[in-house]
């Protein structure tokens, strides 16, 4: 059985974000690049799975620039057995319609009987490449799932909500996004870093795939034109309490209208 995780290279959340004024996109050299957290623990429960079924094959599968090869070599250092890495000029500012495209012309052409991912990325937040998969390969999704097992020929989950849990499945091959409820993804051991080194990585531009998209040239959504920094906060007046902070607070309030002032 092979399984392929979907994983990414997205900015440190915990750094600033940056937008490039001259393309409009995220300046992603503005920021540490980290995989995301949540297709890490997408690779997590495939890995939980090779370590009951050690016949299972894991392969890590990203799309970005050449940079992105650190989120391969995460993965194979955790225990992927492979990698495949999408990566072509053309791909820069791919909307997600491009990238569900590009995404699943690499696994058709890889061929998998269960790929994993992440609900939706932290850094475009869009949560809808695992169903558009699913549409472009044909087949069934298990979406937002929390727990995740193999029996029979088929993949089982949990989809837990507000007010009760719900146990879904589907018969293989299919897709599954995964949440933050997954169990956290485990450290990459000395001996696991050293053998991902011996690994192996194959790379692929546009011209392998079909059908051969191009970046935002191809993108149905909306392209950014023109964009400016966010203006920094200006210094506020304090309101020192002696007594009078409440009318003191309505009138700053009145003052700039955002309030109206009622006689009683």
């Amino acid at each position: 059985m092979r399984i392929i995780v979907l994983i990414k290279h997205v900015p440190d959340t915990w750094e600033e974000r940056v937008l490039d004024p001259v393309t409009g996109r995220l300046d992603r050299s503005a920021s540490e690049r980290v995989v995301d957290e949540i297709t890490e623990r997408a690779l997590e429960a495939a890995l939980a799975l090779k370590d009951r079924d050690k016949s299972i094959e894991v392969v890590a599968l990203t799309m970005g620039p050449s940079e992105s090869t650190g989120a391969i070599k995460k993965a194979l250092s955790m225990g992927a057995d492979s990698g495949i890495h999408l990566v072509d000029d053309a791909l820069a500012g791919a909307d997600a319609m491009t990238t569900a495209a590009t995404l699943a012309a690499a696994l058709r052409d890889a061929g998998a009987d269960l790929i994993i991912a992440g609900n939706e990325s932290t850094d475009g937040r869009g949560g809808v490449i695992p169903a558009m998969l699913a549409e472009h390969l044909g087949l069934p999704a298990l979406t937002f799932v929390s727990e995740l097992s193999i029996d029979g020929g088929r993949v089982r989950g949990e989809r837990a909500t507000e007010t009760a849990t719900s146990v879904v499945s589907a018969p293989l091959p299919a897709i599954v996004s995964i949440t933050e409820g997954m169990p956290e993804p485990r450290f990459p051991s000395f001996k696991g870093i050293m053998g991902a080194k011996k690994k192996p990585v194959a790379s692929h531009p546009l011209a392998d795939l079909e059908p051969a998209l191009a970046g935002s040239r191809s993108s149905a959504s909306s392209v950014v034109l023109t964009c400016e920094q966010r203006p920094g906060r200006t210094g506020a007046d304090p309101i020192v309490d002696e007594g009078d902070a409440g009318t003191k607070l309505a009138g700053w309030l009145i003052e700039r209208r955002l309030a109206e002032q009622r006689l009683v």
